[in-house]
């Protein structure tokens, strides 16, 4: 099979991951998943595709991952796992798609304009 390459993102999280047959090893940033995502939510979010494709401990993930906060993080590495699947199964395709796995999450932070205090928030206001 080799190593299948992909990439996720969302906000301005970008996770490179690097998927190959093995036990199920998840290395995050050189550090192992339980180290680098300590709550469990963040740790679900990651074994999610597994889970939904039923493939879980068949494959060894290593991934490098940057900016953004931690969630977006997870989210990013979410869908760069699940893309990964795809392309070594097409078949994992109908059990990812109607979990919403596959969709890029379009919503980023809106620039803050000048003459505003944030990108939609006014100073205030002084009638006299």
């Amino acid at each position: 099979m080799g190593v299948v390459h992909k990439i996720g993102r969302r906000k301005t999280a970008v996770a490179r991951v690097y998927l190959s047959e093995g036990k199920g090893n998840i290395t995050i940033n050189k550090k192992d998943v339980a180290d680098y995502f300590t709550t469990a939510t963040l740790q679900y979010k990651i074994n999610q595709p597994f889970a939904l494709t039923e493939t879980e401990g068949s494959y060894d993930v290593k991934v490098n991952v940057f900016g953004g906060g931690i969630t977006g993080q997870a989210e990013a590495v979410r869908l760069a796992i699940s893309r990964a699947l795809c392309e070594i199964n097409e078949e994992n395709r109908a059990a990812l798609k109607p979990e919403g796995l596959l969709t890029r999450d379009p919503r980023m932070v809106e620039r803050k304009k000048f003459g505003q205090k944030k990108a939609r928030k006014k100073f205030q206001f002084s009638k006299r």
